[in-house]
């Protein structure tokens, strides 16, 4: 898929990710922003995203994201839905349904595909390595290469996580040709944290568990401590992959509190547990190592039911 191909006789573009956006979400939906603003001026590009992170306002554009949703388009001639499925978008979900055409790029597993073209590819690395490949490289900028290069590297876990392959590493190569400061901007988000991140890091560690003979992590924060701290759920980033730095443990399990037993889960695995799997069971998805869902219920039978699952998988059955 090229982009430059899909943009004859277009005159309006929509983008948007899923909800509570991360790294690759932003990042991607930035890097599509900005290819189209500098190479098409004559075509107005929107983009819906949630609240986003204050690590990533560095980012070109990022001040005309619209998050309030409300646009005077009544059907965008192409619209993107970048790193999910449109059943993700939340609010921008009904834009996509009304575009004149519709275009879905993913690196989930669990998405079957939900755009009238897709480019859906469950090995690479992420979304922004997709859409790099969908970009003429000879149009592409530092604004660009700096949001696809943050994507890559925040679902990669600095090239740490097994979804690093020899073709993400050669589109990194080409990306730091464009000479920006590639060890700040992995510090500046992947790495640092505010006084309250840090803060909140803290109380998730302290008051983490070890169960199923250390094999099994998990912690828990409630809206209580959320307010207590006052953080919000992107302050959250994080916890789960420190968690499974914890020596002897195959799987981390984290969750915080979005209402009334209602909570987020974020699961990470070190290989012998599918957490993507597990995830899927409970209505959400992810990759092997790295996935999420949300589930009703008290904190205490929400981890009886993951561990289940959990506990099956660390026994080979």
């Amino acid at each position: 898929m090229k982009i430059d191909e899909l943009l004859a006789g277009v005159s309006t573009v929509g983008i948007s990710g899923h909800i509570r956006p991360d790294g690759d979400c932003i990042g991607s939906n930035m890097a599509l922003y900005n290819y189209l603003r500098k190479n098409y001026p004559d075509i107005r590009v929107d983009v819906f995203l949630q609240e986003i992170p204050e690590c990533f306002s560095f980012l070109d554009g990022i001040e005309d994201v619209r998050t309030d949703y409300k646009t005077d388009i009544d059907s965008y001639d192409l619209f993107f839905a970048l790193d999910c499925g449109k059943e993700r978008l939340g609010d921008a979900e009904k834009f996509f349904d009304a575009a004149k055409k519709k275009i879905n790029i993913d690196h989930h597993i669990s998405n079957p595909g939900t755009g009238d073209a897709n480019y859906i590819v469950p090995t690479a690395s992420s979304a922004c390595e997709l859409v790099y490949n969908c970009l003429d490289n000879e149009k592409t900028d530092e604004a660009v290469a700096k949001c696809i290069y943050t994507g890559i590297v925040t679902d990669t876990g600095v090239f740490k996580y097994s979804n690093t392959s020899p073709e993400t590493l050669k589109v990194v190569s080409e990306l730091i040709k464009f000479g920006f400061d590639f060890g700040a901007l992995v510090d500046h988000v992947f790495f640092e944290k505010t006084y309250v991140q840090n803060q909140i890091l803290g109380r998730a560690l302290l008051e983490s568990m070890l169960f199923m003979d250390g094999k099994c992590i998990v912690s828990v924060v409630s809206r209580q401590t959320m307010d207590f701290y006052m953080v919000t759920s992107s302050d959250l980033d994080g916890i789960v992959s420190q968690l499974l730095l914890t020596s002897g443990t195959e799987c981390a399990m984290f969750l915080y509190e979005i209402g009334s037993m209602e909570y987020k889960v974020s699961l990470r695995s070190k290989g012998l547990v599918n957490v993507a799997k597990i995830a899927e069971l409970f209505g959400g998805g992810g990759h092997a190592r790295a996935a999420g869902c949300t589930m009703n219920g008290t904190q205490h039978d929400i981890i009886n039911n993951l561990s289940e699952y959990i506990e099956r998988q660390l026994k080979g059955i």
